[in-house]
């Protein structure tokens, strides 16, 4: 028996990389699969090509497994919905979504044009959003659970040198991710988030990666276990939370607060900086904020 048993995952961005890797797994374990895919380049110019996922639901149809493609613009509610349609077409039902389709347009903020911040926060952010819609709408309208999972970023999490629109918008599917995890318990469906750490046509040639050999356990292929976990009934008692999916292996993300300053009282500006101690978390020095 395979973990996805009669089971229907729609996956984005699954003509290449990381999506196919998710949509390779997933059929071995018995899912039947939709692979979503544009065929665009990596910043988001071209596209309108199916070929991508149909070369990997060829595969995965030799292989013995379920799957059909679709080529349609994750960015858009047209997309959205005819992603769930060609599901339901195909399969009759949906019980999985994994957004992950994306692309980069990395510059440092000073060089970025509007139209780089709005294209990167469209296809991840607003995507997330038309793809998770219509499939949300039909599991609630149908009284069936179902698993989401959206990709989110270390890089909007915790930051990173010139992604400041994938930043943005990676942080920005965390934050909804979360609403989602809370107003899905009621429908039993589990939102969670994703942040993977791969090499792949989208990170190949990033600073310190660029003409190495990759870390075996940097390839998709040995990624995908640990989303597998995340959408199988392995993982039934978790929602509204964020893995970290990389050569180090799987591990959870969860924003803290510390104790804090609580002084029961108004009170001043410097007294915020006479107690930082307790207002922010020590870095690895164990210093904090220095008080003037």
């Amino acid at each position: 028996m395979g973990l996805l048993d009669g089971k229907v995952a729609i996956i984005t961005g699954a003509g290449g990389g990381l999506g196919e890797a998710y949509a390779r797994l997933f059929a071995r374990e018995g899912a039947a699969v939709v692979v979503n895919d544009l065929g665009g380049a990596r910043d988001g110019s071209g596209g309108g090509s199916v070929s991508a996922a149909q070369k990997v639901v060829n595969d995965i149809l030799a292989e013995g497994g379920r799957a059909v493609a679709n080529g349609d613009d994750v960015s858009t509610m047209e997309g959205g919905e005819n992603i769930l349609k060609t599901a339901l077409d195909a399969f009759g039902q949906v019980d999985i979504l994994v957004c992950n389709a994306g692309i980069l347009r990395d510059k440092s903020f000073a060089n970025t044009s509007e139209a780089d911040w709005d294209l990167v926060v469209k296809v991840h952010l607003k995507g997330t959003y038309c793809c998770t819609m219509p499939v949300w709408t039909w599991l609630k309208d149908n009284g069936r659970p179902g698993v989401i999972v959206m990709t989110s970023s270390t890089s909007g999490l915790y930051g990173n040198f010139g992604q400041s629109n994938y930043g943005a918008a990676k942080a920005g599917i965390y934050g909804f991710m979360r609403v989602l995890a809370i107003e899905g318990r009621k429908y039993g469906i589990r939102v969670m988030g994703l942040a993977p750490g791969a090499y792949t046509r989208m990170t190949s040639d990033l600073p310190g990666r660029a003409g190495r050999e990759p870390d075996p356990l940097s390839l998709p292929e040995n990624v995908a276990p640990g989303v597998l976990y995340m959408v199988s009934d392995l993982a039934a008692d978790h929602t509204g939370k964020v893995l970290g999916v990389s050569s180090r292996g799987v591990r959870e993300i969860k924003m803290l607060e510390t104790e804090g300053f609580q002084p029961g009282r108004p009170y001043t500006a410097r007294e915020v900086a006479e107690n930082a101690g307790s207002v922010f978390f020590a870095d690895a020095q164990g210093r904090t904020a220095p008080v003037r």
